[in-house]
């Protein structure tokens, strides 16, 4: 999290035609993403300054100094300032961002309210808010207020019904098989993760845990897309893109920074392509209607169906609708009915038998999937 204003003159720099990828762009943030070309990268992960505007050294009860953030790339003039600066670096991020690209913003109580404000008013559409709570947070010192426990992930797609990547059953297999909630408990960067220079001390105050981008990446990229940080610090972006087979770019003023973040990113070995495979996401799948799976043989008309309880039973009929009773309809529209509802996923609702099990219909897409040959290629390595 650094890099601060453009310099004058910024917005006449040329533009590339093209950008390579796996490379850290030394500047100012928006004079280089000025420079990068339209619709170039898959996703933007932004930890901006948080313009803390701390007034006093921050003390422990021992009277020791905090070694807090109070570097000249988190100060502002004035809230009108850190407006302006974060609607212009937003505003070339949506630019570069591919139609079904999207955005994660992070920050605190100091700064996410104004960056959420700035999103919805350049058109980003906001997906989720995540709560990322820190299993072991910074005391407060002070005892003033509440201890302050969590940083808040704004989620936006590039606009209003953009087809956005989402690796739904890749976060659900994740998380134990339930749905991934939007409060997340993570530790904070520590130990020998935690970056330090030739004194001992922090490379960077902020430096992100590998575990939150780790997610981030997993849920909202797949193999190969190219992943943006337009203030790349000491390189987590960088590292955790690399080891899950992603493109990356940085963007980072601090040439500290800058080579702290690219010798951490040398020493990272990607996953193997196996490694790297996904959960395949269900609305991403090519669509397959049941009557495809009568006319491939996989289920015959005249074969039963049955609810999950096998207490209904219905008919597979030649056009691949369901007969149950002398009522005729389509799978959604049938479930629908018998169960007195209004609709009803006839995918998940109807069985088949097997092996003297029922199994829902839902698992035989797969199988026309592969005899169709519409199934995905394996991840390759980049």
């Amino acid at each position: 999290m650094s890099s601060t204003s453009s310099p004058p003159g910024a917005s006449r720099q040329k533009k590339r035609k093209s950008i390579k990828a796996n490379q850290i762009l030394i500047g100012e943030c928006i004079a280089e993403l000025r420079r990068m070309p339209d619709e170039c990268v898959d996703l933007v992960f932004a930890d901006p300054p948080y313009n803390l505007q701390l007034e006093n050294e921050l003390l422990r009860p021992n009277n020791s100094r905090v070694d807090g953030v109070d570097q000249d790339w988190d100060k502002f003039a004035s809230l009108k300032e850190y407006d302006k600066f974060s609607r212009q670096w937003l505003e070339e991020c949506r630019r570069v961002l591919k139609p079904e690209g999207a955005i994660w913003v992070i920050g605190s109580y100091h700064n996410i309210f104004r960056l959420g404000s700035a999103l919805q008013d350049l058109d980003f559409w906001i997906l989720n808010d995540i709560i990322w709570r820190k299993t072991n947070p910074m005391p407060n010192f002070r005892g003033r207020r509440f201890t302050n426990a969590h940083e808040t992930l704004i989620w936006a797609s590039k606009k209003q019904g953009a087809r956005y990547t989402f690796n739904y059953e890749s976060m659900k297999a994740f998380n134990d098989d339930l749905q991934m909630r939007s409060d997340w408990h993570l530790a904070i960067c520590s130990g020998r993760e935690r970056l330090k220079n030739e004194a001992g001390k922090k490379s960077h105050p902020t430096q992100k845990p590998e575990s939150l981008l780790h997610r981030i990446v997993l849920a909202s990229t797949n193999p190969g897309d190219t992943v943006l940080d337009p203030f790349f610090g000491t390189g987590t972006t960088g590292a955790v893109a690399k080891r899950l087979g992603r493109r990356w770019i940085g963007i980072e003023r601090e040439l500290d920074y800058a080579k702290s973040a690219m010798h951490r990113i040398k020493k990272i070995k990607p996953l193997s392509p196996g490694a790297l495979e996904t959960m395949p996401s269900k609305r991403a799948a090519p669509r397959v209607p049941f009557g495809t799976i009568v006319e491939l043989g996989i289920l015959e008309p005249g074969n039963v169906l049955y609810d999950p309880k096998a207490t209904i039973e219905a008919e597979i009929r030649a056009d691949g609708t369901l007969n149950h009773q002398g009522t005729q309809g389509s799978i959604h529209k049938l479930g629908a009915t018998v169960q007195g509802r209004s609709a009803c996923n006839g995918w998940t609702f109807w069985h088949f038998k097997a092996d003297g099990e029922y199994k829902p219909i839902d698992l035989l897409r797969t199988q026309a999937r592969i005899e169709l040959g519409l199934t995905p290629p394996s991840p390759q390595p980049v």
